[in-house]
């Protein structure tokens, strides 16, 4: 693949663990990728720079957002480029903070917004993919494979139940 992918950024290393899953998704679907922690409280101005540079880099950037969820708003401010936003679980409110904090940019600064943690990371990662393979078929067809993949475990596990409870 060309090196021109997706970018995965978080605030703090503690978000690692949930981003983990869409690190995972990506490397599934064989696209390439760059992670970096990078605050947007905390150094600001490294936050700055990977917005603006994101455009030379990357095709779309997944952005951790936890607590006060800035991260994902301030690149989408700054990077012509498409922004999701993850919201992380909080220990405070659950991750509802972060989701409300990430779903409510003012408008012309739009930041796509998955769900709270892990399946959020999850689809963070399959939504990014797809936005790759507008331009890409083979990547394309790896999305077309792996919905169908999906589909045919549930076709599997509808069979196991009915049969299970005598229904087959």
């Amino acid at each position: 693949m060309a090196n021109r992918k997706i970018g995965i950024v978080m605030g703090s290393n503690s978000d690692l663990e949930t981003m983990k899953e869409a690190i995972n998704m990506l490397k599934e679907f064989e696209v390439d990728f760059d992670v970096n922690i990078v605050s947007a409280h905390r150094s600001p101005e490294t936050a700055h720079t990977y917005a603006k540079e994101a455009e030379k880099k990357y095709e779309v950037v997944i952005a951790a957002a936890g607590g006060a969820a800035h991260l994902a708003g301030v690149i989408a401010s700054l990077t012509p480029i498409p922004v999701i936003g993850v919201p992380m679980l909080t220990s405070g409110l659950g991750g509802l903070d972060s989701l409300l904090s990430t779903v409510q940019m003012p408008a012309g600064i739009p930041v796509s917004t998955m769900g709270i943690g892990k399946s959020g990371a999850i689809n963070a990662a399959i939504f990014a993919v797809q936005i790759v393979s507008i331009s890409d078929q083979k990547l394309r067809q790896k999305i077309v494979l792996y919905k169908k993949r999906l589909a045919d475990e549930v076709a599997k596990k509808d069979k196991e139940a009915r049969a299970a409870l005598g229904l087959l």
